[in-house]
């Protein structure tokens, strides 16, 4: 029975939640994407892993999902307010590309790694498509809510309640990051819309009632929200950063258009729960796009790593909680998942002489567990004794099967083997490794220690480590 009530925790009110769906039997789910200036890095891809396992749980539960993340191709300046330049402008300008080459290509490469991480398809609308829509939205709210400055047209944040109840502005720190545009009337209010300075030309930029030039960033996910999962919808998702100004402006915006009043009304915000992921933490600080090879998902496979030992990493945490990065902590996950699919392969060698046995009862648990507010380290401890557990072979793969539809690790779609990849500076290939671990389980079996311990010397050489100990079977990997 999948029966428990779902809890979430929603950032708006600080408290979990029954979920209670707008329209019976449907889910709309909104996440902010990427600005696809650049490749993504992992602590990026976090935030899709989070959002892919609340829409793997909302089917699981039995709801229609329509979930949106959008793609941001431009108004997204490198400040997370209203100075700096545009991201997309940057970047192609200074690869030499059109700003729209720009975000085709990182948009594709974006959408490589979700596939990799076996995250769900979703719908990935681009900016770009919705500026009419952005120009109408912005019709419609300018008059009540905004005034104009030389440099565009600008949300006056006094104009609706409780602007920052999300982010906690007044009882908290409040928001650090607004940089001072001359002529705001608060500190706080940020751009519908940013005219072209004059004696300028951008790649990317539309006629307007204020003039030529391009969206404020903010304003996408209010007008792709509106128009593609209608107000209110379900659930906004993205990461802990959005909370303090991406996702109160957004707010903002959402109850100018409604014409809508204070926030003890969630609704009033454009969606019912307002739910954020938190930091991944690396501490040697590579992490940065601005170091250079930071750790984006291909770095990970170049080194050896499948894929989904990350979204294993990162499910081993609560979403809600800062999850630090280490290449011992990513190893781990990878033979966690490996013993995983050891055990998968251990049943289905079983089922074919077992007779089918009586419904499983864990499915309850799996329920109850990933009810807590998506309490995936639960599930994956279930799906764990389930393996090891007594009982019928196809009942417990019954139940596994249940387990990973949640967990979306691809457990019946692997095996051992995919889990090896070759890092791309080895300097062996894996025939030669496995030819090498065959020579030498014969020498040990003609009790030849001198030629077994000669052949591990050459592979650690080599850079190859035997794992003689391993308790799965021969096993390597590289130093």
């Amino acid at each position: 029975m999948k029966d428990a009530p779902l809890k979430l925790f929603n950032s708006l009110t600080r408290s979990l939640e029954t979920f209670e769906p707008v329209h019976p039997g449907e889910a709309r789910v909104y996440s902010c994407g990427p600005t696809v200036y650049n490749y993504q890095h992992i602590g990026n891809m976090r935030a899709y892993v989070f959002a892919d396992t609340l829409g793997r749980t909302l089917q699981w539960k039995g709801y229609r999902l329509t979930h949106v993340i959008n793609i941001t191709d431009v108004g997204h300046l490198t400040s997370d307010a209203d100075e700096g330049e545009d991201k997309m402008e940057r970047m192609a300008a200074r690869e030499g590309k059109s700003a729209w080459d720009i975000a085709a290509f990182y948009q594709e490469d974006f959408e490589r790694d979700l596939a990799r991480l076996n995250v769900q398809p979703k719908q990935h609308p681009r900016a770009t498509e919705f500026v009419e829509a952005m120009i109408a939205w912005g019709k419609r709210i300018a008059d009540k809510h905004c005034y104009e400055l030389d440099s565009g047209l600008y949300f006056d944040v006094s104009t609706v309640d409780d602007y920052g109840r999300l982010a906690r502005a007044v009882t908290e720190d409040g928001e650090g990051r607004i940089d001072t545009v001359e002529g705001k009337r608060n500190a706080a209010d940020f751009a519908i819309w940013r005219k072209t300075p004059e004696g300028e030309t951008r790649q990317m930029e539309w006629d307007s009632p204020w003039g030529r030039g391009a969206p404020g960033w903010h304003l996408e996910c209010s007008v792709m929200g509106e128009n593609l999962l209608g107000f209110p919808f379900d659930i906004h998702t993205g990461g802990i950063d959005h909370r303090e100004i991406h996702h109160p402006n957004e707010i903002a915006q959402n109850q100018a258009y409604c014409c809508t009043n204070g926030l003890d009304n969630a609704e009033n915000s454009g969606a019912r729960i307002w739910m954020h992921n938190n930091f991944l933490v690396e501490r040697s600080g590579k992490m940065s796009k601005s170091s250079g090879e930071f750790l984006r998902l291909q770095l990970l496979i170049d080194k050896g790593y499948h894929p989904l030992a990350y979204r294993m990493m990162c499910l081993q945490a609560h979403y809600r909680s800062e999850l630090e990065f280490s290449w011992e902590g990513l190893g781990a996950a990878l033979t966690r998942l490996k013993r995983m699919l050891i055990g998968i392969e251990r049943l289905n060698a079983r089922i074919e002489a077992e007779p089918a046995g009586q419904a499983d009862m864990s499915v309850h648990q799996i329920d109850e567990a990933i009810s807590d507010d998506l309490n995936t380290a639960r599930v994956l401890v279930i799906a764990e004794s389930i393996a090891a557990s007594k009982g019928y072979a196809s009942d417990r793969l019954t139940a596994l099967r249940e387990c990973d539809e949640i967990l979306g690790l691809n457990l019946f779609g692997l095996n051992r083997a995919d889990l090896r990849i070759r890092p791309k500076n080895a300097l062996l290939s894996e025939a030669e490794i496995e030819a090498a671990i065959e020579r030498r389980k014969t020498a040990r079996a003609d009790k030849d220690f001198a030629t077994s311990d000669a052949i591990r010397d050459e592979m650690a050489a080599k850079g190859v480590e035997l794992m003689d100990g391993d308790p799965i079977g021969w096993e390597w990997k590289l130093g």
